[in-house]
């Protein structure tokens, strides 16, 4: 099964690099894997999306979010099949995650399934301020939280069954780089 990592965001947002620095991490304590692809850095969303993950069998990605009850580096693990109830294919215009998928899927393209899109999706504070640095709050959370995402992608890379929307404990240790 080809298997993409993908690194969503931008690394001059503060903790929209979250994303980015999942991947590269990640990829890294992963080592070398047959059949696992690693772009660190996607800032494409959208239709300009299909490309990149067109041609693999499973996606895997990493990104930045923000709820309601936001606290930074608490996260989510979701497939593109929960969120069937936010496709709409009638406006192109400013297209979501699921709706590309379905487009691109519909026009013929060898995208992932549904079930096979994995999205790692962590609260964040700050993703619109210009600056190299995530905030302080997140950069405390990030190695709790990127061992517990660690151990959630060994698993799916692996093949092995896990439990998804799994959140990481106060007292994880870091992952040894």
């Amino acid at each position: 099964m080809r298997t993409l990592l993908l690194g969503m965001g931008n690394p001059i947002l503060r903790d929209d690099a979250i994303g980015v620095r999942l991947a590269a991490d990640v990829s890294r304590w992963l080592g070398h894997i047959p059949n696992l692809a690693v772009v660190a850095e996607c800032s494409a969303g959208g239709l300009d999306l299909l490309p990149v993950i067109e041609g693999y069998h499973r996606l895997i990605a990493f990104d930045a979010i923000r709820t309601r009850d936001a606290r930074p580096g608490r996260w989510h693990w979701f497939t593109a099949a929960d969120l069937h109830s936010t496709l709409h294919l009638t406006n192109v215009h400013d297209t979501n995650f699921p709706t590309a998928l379905e487009l691109g899927r519909r026009l013929g393209m060898a995208l992932p399934a549904a079930v096979d899109t994995h999205v790692f999706a962590v609260e964040v504070s700050d993703a619109t301020t210009f600056d190299e640095r995530m905030t302080p709050g997140l950069e405390l959370a990030y190695p709790a939280c990127a061992r517990a995402i660690l151990a959630a992608v060994t698993s799916l890379v692996r093949g092995h069954s896990c439990e998804r929307a799994l959140e990481p404990t106060e007292d994880s240790a870091p992952p040894s780089v």
